[in-house]
């Protein structure tokens, strides 16, 4: 595939901001990454907006306030992965020609929001409590009882994450836990505590692309050029389908890494969607960093830490701690990532880093695995 150029990135600050409106937030995030970029917002071709609650015309009342107006804008709603859809939108519209210079924005406030996201009215099993949580849930028995995962294991991705927050001034939290406060915070569903599980948060993210001739025409910013390289996006197959064979985060990355030319070898820090700690280490295995049934022991040794001598996984806190404002989460996971290939990343710095990794995941369609799976290879 060609690449696409990641030319500038924003985002708010991640956490709790119930007299903020969806609007405001896309605003200072754009604004961010139009300045990072060094665009006008008359050079802008087109406009994404990925958000799930967002409501009708989320992307032209967001936009039209910094005089993007008179343009496509194309409001993007697929679960977790809105705005990591909205950049694999805008990245196919760059390779089409059909724009040189595209903004991918992702916002969602959830302060109004209670408590785990409900099932929908067909879902009869989430009628009956197994809702996201209570899935995690069942996914970490399963590998403990298959593979020995165990509870300080779990904890451990939490306890790493809070660990790369606190560097993260924009994350939503940043003061480090230990496996035993983590172990012992109130029980969600067993074996998963509160610290396991992602909080519900407000925020916005931003992401300017362009092309390669366009990124030429701007010329060097005396900084790496960061760049998209593959993407692959999919909708799962059904739960008991994927039970029997590959998962729908196995097969979209290894359409990425093929479009990229490159495997889970060359990785060097990924952002991957741990909304639960079991999901995290199940990450790890489907996504080619470690062998099935090890993910518990990668992150025991400590491979998936910032200098660990693995895949530094979740640099900027995860979902687990940097927050998970949905529609804004996929664009933070790449902002984060081009921070870390461009060397910007401060305290968390992934040394070296030159292939990135961003992995988001999502929904809750009744008998499917999930509704989307969105993977973006980045390098320089």
């Amino acid at each position: 595939m060609e690449s696409v150029v990641v030319a500038g990135v924003g985002m708010t600050d991640f956490g709790r901001f119930p007299g903020r409106t969806p609007a405001s937030m896309v605003q200072e995030a754009a604004r961010a990454a139009l300045a990072d970029a060094g665009v006008a917002p008359k050079e802008v071709e087109g406009a994404f907006c990925g958000t799930v609650f967002g409501g009708p015309g989320a992307g032209q009342r967001a936009l039209k306030d910094l005089g993007l107006v008179g343009l496509p804008i194309v409001n993007v709603e697929n679960a977790c992965a809105s705005s990591s859809t909205a950049v694999f939108e805008g990245v196919a519209w760059v390779r089409a020609g059909l724009a040189e210079v595209v903004l991918c924005v992702g916002v969602e406030s959830m302060s109004g929001i209670a408590g785990a996201l409900g099932p929908d009215e067909a879902d009869l099993f989430g009628s009956m409590g197994v809702v996201w949580p209570a899935v995690y849930g069942l996914k970490a028995r399963r590998h403990m009882t298959e593979y020995g995962t165990t509870p300080e294991q779990l904890a451990l991705v939490a306890v790493k994450n809070r660990r790369h927050a606190a560097q993260n001034p924009k994350a939503q939290f940043q003061k480090l836990v230990t496996v035993e406060e983590v172990l012992a915070s109130r029980p969600v569903c067993d074996p998963l505590t509160l610290l396991q599980c992602c909080p519900p948060s407000d925020g916005a993210s931003a992401i300017v692309l362009m092309s390669e001739a366009q990124a030429r025409r701007l010329g060097a910013n005396g900084r790496p050029t960061v760049r998209i390289a593959g993407s692959a996006m999919r909708s799962g197959v059904f739960a008991d389908q994927a039970q029997m064979g590959e998962s729908i985060t196995a097969l979209t990355a290894r359409q990425a890494y093929e479009r990229a030319g490159v495997g889970p070898a060359d990785v060097d820090t990924c952002e991957m969607h741990d909304a639960f700690t079991v999901g995290e280490i199940l990450h790890y295995e489907a996504l080619g960093f470690c062998k099935p049934g090890e993910g518990g022991r990668y992150v025991e040794t400590g491979k998936s830490a910032i200098g660990g001598g693995g895949v530094a996984v979740n640099p900027g806190g995860g979902l687990l701690s940097r927050g998970h404002p949905l529609g804004a989460t996929g664009g933070a996971q790449l902002a984060e990532l081009t921070w870390q290939l461009r060397g910007e990343a401060g305290g968390r710095q992934v040394e070296g880093a030159r292939v990135a990794l961003a992995h988001t995941m999502g929904g809750t369609v009744y008998e499917l695995e999930s509704n989307v799976c969105a993977v973006h290879v980045l390098t320089v």
